[in-house]
């Protein structure tokens, strides 16, 4: 074998074994949270020892800052874009509510897991920041321009996490959360 080939080989191997281990934590933050994943659960789902756990990932910190990279690349959030080129205020509200709450759905696990641990755990307060600067910033799409209080903070409630979650454990399905939270919203502006 050539030398060429021989770390190539190495690199790609070294890739899939970091691979490997984000994967295995993902699946522990999702099933158990950050605060209660450690370090050699997270080497013995991903079948390695901890010196080479700690080889990619010298701490928790840039084990779970490859982890939200990993996992939100492979969810990413609804597309505000979108959003913002549906005139209607409430074709655009419906829109993106239900965008949301169907993103909510389908990472449900690892949000819950996640946002709870996250008063806890500061590298997973950091890794939610950019997920709370996402809904600051679809709320003001959503809000297009009213600058009534009443309107900003029902819509910052329309789009957490925890409204959709409550109303899911409620029973209530999307189509009909959608609607709820869309009256609450309008009846807001009233």
């Amino acid at each position: 074998m050539s030398r060429k080939y021989e770390l190539k080989k190495r690199g790609e191997d070294m890739a899939a074994t970091r691979l490997r281990i984000t994967e295995a934590a993902i699946a522990l933050h999702e099933s158990h949270g950050p605060a209660r994943t450690t370090m050699s659960a997270v080497a013995e789902r991903a079948a390695v020892e901890r010196r080479t756990l700690y080889r990619h990932f010298p701490n928790e910190a840039d084990l779970f800052e490859a982890c939200s990279s990993h996992y939100f690349a492979a969810h990413p959030w609804p597309d505000l874009d979108g959003w913002r080129a549906t005139r209607d205020p409430e074709q655009r509200l419906t829109r993106a509510l239900d965008e949301l709450y169907a993103y909510y759905e389908r990472t449900e696990p690892m949000l819950s897991s996640v946002l709870r641990d996250a008063a806890t755990v500061d590298f997973a307060r950091d890794a939610v920041a950019p997920l709370r600067a996402f809904l600051d910033e679809a709320a003001g799409v959503l809000a297009g321009g009213r600058r009534s209080r009443l309107v900003r903070g029902a819509l910052r409630h329309a789009v957490a996490f925890s409204t959709w979650q409550s109303l899911a454990a409620n029973g209530i399905r999307r189509a009909d959360a959608v609607k709820l939270v869309s009256a609450l919203v309008e009846r807001a502006g009233q």
